[in-house]
């Protein structure tokens, strides 16, 4: 379901509400850091799970959320940027005593949800775009998209490609399923239709056309 102005997301709309082109470079680039960041920041709300190597997290709702207010490019572009923090060695992913630091955090149990973080941002966006993000029901149809993105690209990572300590083979699909979907399913999916009311909100605050 579309409206008039369907084509843009919340940011896009307020950084062309004036008529500088710096302002509005401006706003969208702080807007591309900001979601870095808070992503990052989730990260830090950790939980490790003593049956599995990956911990609960509230990073996939910001990704998504994140997706729906920058829109396909921008979401993109916020999470490459959190990766490219994570890679170069700052602390923005989640702290553990067992999985790697750094660029390798991509090669062990979690690098492929980290992976999925920028395409499910930008499936997210794509949707947000042509105004998906505007009525409850059909933000959490881009939420839920963005989100199959992030198990698929996750559990297919950790189960045929990921080494786990000292193992010299992945875990297989069916460990994988279970360590690293089972766990997180339903509270994902709960979140979700929680988050899913955050930018139909905002639309609401804002006008419906975003003026």
């Amino acid at each position: 379901m579309t409206t008039s102005n369907s084509g843009a997301t919340l940011v896009n709309v307020i950084a062309t509400r004036g008529d500088s082109t710096t302002v509005a470079f401006a706003i969208r680039a702080a807007s591309v850091v900001f979601v870095a960041a808070l992503t990052a920041a989730a990260a830090q709300v950790s939980v490790p799970l003593p049956f599995t190597q990956v911990p609960l997290t509230l990073q996939p709702m910001v990704v998504l959320l994140g997706g729906l207010a920058l829109g396909a490019r921008l979401g993109l572009a916020s999470q490459v940027l959190y990766l490219a923090a994570g890679i170069v060695g700052l602390p923005v992913f989640a702290a553990s005593i067992t999985l790697p630091p750094g660029a390798l955090r991509l090669l062990g149990p979690t690098g492929g949800y980290l992976m999925s973080y920028p395409f499910a941002a930008f499936l997210s966006g794509y949707l947000a775009d042509r105004g998906f993000d505007r009525r409850y029901v059909t933000s959490v149809v881009a939420l839920l998209a963005g989100l199959v993105v992030i198990y698929a690209c996750g559990v297919t990572w950790l189960g045929l490609f990921a080494r786990i300590g000292s193992q010299s083979a992945a875990v297989g699909m069916t460990a994988a399923i279970a360590g690293g979907l089972a766990p997180f399913l339903i509270a994902d999916v709960v979140k979700l239709f929680m988050a899913a009311a955050v930018l139909p909100g905002m639309w609401r605050l804002c006008g419906r056309d975003g003026r």
